[in-house]
């Protein structure tokens, strides 16, 4: 039994479960995704993970489960936004609404996060801080601008995370996944894709346990994840 607690948002059936599957074998996790019946689940069948059904994008909801976290497991230590928003079409077809949904999702949701558990990491002086990302946000391809602007403020937003928490020795990364992540409806766009074409979900999580466990001496902060048969 562990009382190391990891917070994970955006808890789905790929990325999300790896990473509490990945960081549950050292760390209560608590589990954020707005998916009850999923989390339960888990809950069910994976030894040190609960579940904490949340809208991220609702600031009262979120606020709320942050102090459940904290009163029945304490402060997290690591914690991985890796809810998203995302939406693909060019800039005269994107509905509003939709890039300002992804915004609350990408950039809101893990400010208030960030704030919310980052003044125990600095009054411990240790802690990390991760956000998942992708390539949207470097650059602005004409098909993704429902996700590119909101991904690029992520991460400007984590930079600037880094340079005001490191100090004080907490480790904020950002993981870009340039990738096509490997799961079943994947799998079936892309049926003709050699396997070095997708990421694994176990491999993406066995990295982001890698950065959140890092020495001070040697940090990183943006970190690039592609497989070897991806282009760039």
């Amino acid at each position: 039994m562990t009382d190391r607690v990891c917070l994970v948002t955006g808890v789905g059936p790929g990325t999300g479960r790896a990473l509490v599957e990945r960081f549950a074998s050292d760390y209560q996790v608590a589990m954020l995704a707005r998916d009850e019946q999923r989390l339960t689940t888990i809950e069910k069948v994976l030894e040190n993970t609960h579940a904490f059904p949340c809208d991220v994008t609702d600031e009262t909801q979120l606020a709320r489960v942050l102090d459940a976290v904290s009163s029945r497991l304490g402060q997290p230590s690591v914690v991985i936004h890796n809810a998203v928003g995302g939406a693909r079409g060019d800039f005269l077809s994107i509905d509003p609404e939709v890039l300002q949904r992804n915004f609350d999702v990408n950039v809101m949701a893990f400010l208030r996060l960030a704030r919310a558990v980052a003044p125990a990491m600095v009054e411990r002086g240790e802690g990390a801080i991760l956000a998942t990302g992708n390539t949207a946000a470097y650059r602005g391809v004409a098909r993704f601008a429902g996700f590119a602007p909101t991904k690029a403020a992520q991460r400007v937003l984590a930079e600037s995370m880094a340079r005001h928490l490191g100090p004080q020795g907490v480790h904020v990364a950002y993981v870009a996944i340039d990738a096509v992540i490997d799961l079943p409806w994947t799998r079936r766009l892309w049926p003709d894709e050699p396997d070095g074409f997708f990421c694994k979900p176990a491999d993406i999580a066995g990295e982001c346990w890698h950065i959140a466990h890092q020495p001070s001496s040697a940090w990183t902060f943006d970190v690039k994840i592609r497989p070897h048969g991806e282009k760039w």
